[in-house]
This record gives C-alpha cells, structure tokens and sequence, in this order.
C-alpha cells in the first residue's frame, strides 16, 4: 500500500514541475500580461511561491520521515490517527534522496538570496557614496529642503530612482533642459511608481533566483519578465496621469541618445515601450482582473492542501 508520505511527495513534484516548466511557458507567451502588467507581475509572484512552498512542504515532510527528531517536533501536536496517516517509519530510497536534494535547494537559495541583498546593499552604498562626491550634503539647517528630488549639474540626460529609506529620485540638468514640463512629469511619476510597488524587493528575488539556477526555466522567465513588466507598470502609472503620447515622448526624448528605438536587444524594450504607449491597448476587464487575481492567489495553497489531506482525512 502506498504510504500518505509517499502520495504527498508524488503530488508535491507533480505541481512542482507543472508549475515550474509548462506554465511559465505559456504565460511568456500570453498577451494579457502586457496590456495588464500588475495582474501579470501578481500570477508571476503566485507561480513562484507555488514552485518554492511545494519544495519547502516536500522538504519538510521528507525530512521529518528521514529524521525520528524532526518528525516528533512536526507531528508532536497531531493525534495517533494522523501521524499513522502519513505512515512515516520507513522511507523509500527516492525519498531521502529527494530530501536531500530539496535540502541542498533550499540552502543555496538562501546563500542567493543573502547574496544577492548583500551585494544591492553594497551597491547603493557606492551609489549614495558618488552622489555625495557630486552633491555635496547641505550647511547644518538646510539639509532638510533638499527633499527627496535630487538635481545634479550634468549635460547628460537622465533620470532615475534610487531604493532606500526614504527613496530619492535623481534627475540630471541634462534632463531639466531637455524635456517639457509634462513631460518631466510623466519621467519623476515613473519612478516614484516603481518606489511606491517597491519594485526592488521583486527584481532582488527573481535576480536571485534565476542567478542561482539558471537552467530552470521558470526562474529565467521570471526574472526576465519582471524586468519587464515592472517597466510597464511604471508606465501605465505615469500615462494615467500625464497621458500615454506626453510619457511616450519622454522616453523617447531621454533615450535618444542611446538608440530607444534600436533594435538592439540591449534597446529593444524601449522601442517596445514606446510603440505600447504610441497605440495603447485597453485593459482587460475588471471581472477578468479580479478572477485572475483570486485564482493565482489560490494556487500557491495547492501544496499546503496536499501535505494536509492525509491529516485531514484521518480527523474526517
């Protein structure tokens, strides 16, 4: 017979995999994400916290059959009946070995992590460093009317934000000159969208984790469509209120110089955000926003009703 362990397993790697190959696959190539990118960024978040909370849940369970002192602390609250549900005293072959490869995942995965926060840290250590170098901090008394806007004297056209505690967004005077004043606009509410969604958190995560593995597919479209669809979704906040043609020639008149409409993979995002803005597509329904929200928000609760089926069953 067939233990409650060994069918959890089985389903944990079964919605595992099904999330981490041919679902990722098919939302690459969907175009509602485009044409909704906050919804898209949501299902994306949703499909990864399936592939990892069925790693972690397997992990668990496998580790608790391995290991008598893991299993005592797990299933110490649980009646006889549940814990004979799962039929944890002897544990095939395949399982250790899942368990210990599960283990060694969700190790390195946290050295990423820790990593990849280690070196964003450093990162805007250096960047704030320079800033300093380039604008000096303000006589005591006037250090508090610099705000969170930041104007450096550069002939170089820019504009960007900078993730901390507060945020600060700087623009250069290479910018000032260049752009209109609705079009300066539509560029500063670009980037305090990306503050306000923290959109750091979110490429921090997928950076790490397509670095970490990078032969999982999952991972890779998930970084690469984050890097994406938050550049939408800044987008869509800036059009809404400065207008899609005014935010589409900001971009063009502050990438100019870098080639915004290149084909050059490097540029090729610009180009496709500038021809999105141009001809705006409408957004999906709001009964179809509010149901694919609710469904990817159910999704990652699969791995936790398998762990507790056998347990729930036994109580029924």
């Amino acid at each position: 017979m067939t233990s409650g362990m060994t069918v959890c397993l089985l389903l944990l790697s079964a919605v595992g995999l099904t999330a981490a190959v041919p679902v990722p696959r098919a939302l690459t190539r969907a175009a509602w994400p485009e044409r909704d990118p906050v919804v898209g960024l949501w299902v994306w978040q949703c499909l990864v916290a399936t592939v990892l909370l069925s790693c972690l849940t397997a992990l668990v369970l496998g580790t608790a059959a391995v290991f008598h002192t893991v299993r005592d602390h797990v299933f110490a609250p649980a009646p006889p009946a549940v814990t004979a549900a799962y039929d944890l005293s002897a544990a095939p072959l395949w399982a250790v070995t899942l368990t210990v490869l599960l283990a060694g995942g969700a190790a390195w995965t946290t050295a990423m992590l820790a990593r990849e926060l280690v070196e964003a840290r450093r990162r805007r250590g250096q960047a704030r460093q320079h800033l300093r170098e380039r604008a000096p901090d303000l006589p005591a008394g006037l250090g508090e009317t610099r705000g969170p806007l930041l104007v450096l004297e550069d002939e170089y056209p820019d504009a960007w934000w900078m993730p901390g505690n507060p945020p600060q967004l700087i623009v250069t005077t290479g910018a000032l000159h260049r752009l209109t004043d609705h079009q300066l606009d539509a560029v500063l509410t670009h980037e305090r969208g990306h503050a306000r969604a923290r959109h750091d958190w979110l490429l921090h995560l997928s950076t790490a984790l397509a670095t970490g593995f990078p032969r999982i597919p999952l991972f890779s479209h998930f970084c690469d469509q984050t890097h994406r669809l938050v550049e939408l979704a800044a987008d869509d906040t800036a059009s809404r209120r400065c207008g899609h043609l005014t935010t589409a020639l900001a971009l063009i008149e502050l990438n100019q110089h870098r080639g915004v409409l290149s084909c050059a993979s490097s540029h090729r995002l610009l180009g496709e955000r500038v021809d999105r803005l141009l001809e705006p597509q409408p957004r999906p329904r709001l009964r179809h926003r509010a149901m694919t929200t609710a469904v990817a928000a159910l999704v990652p609760l699969l791995p936790l009703l398998i762990v507790f089926g056998p347990g729930l069953t036994a109580l029924a």
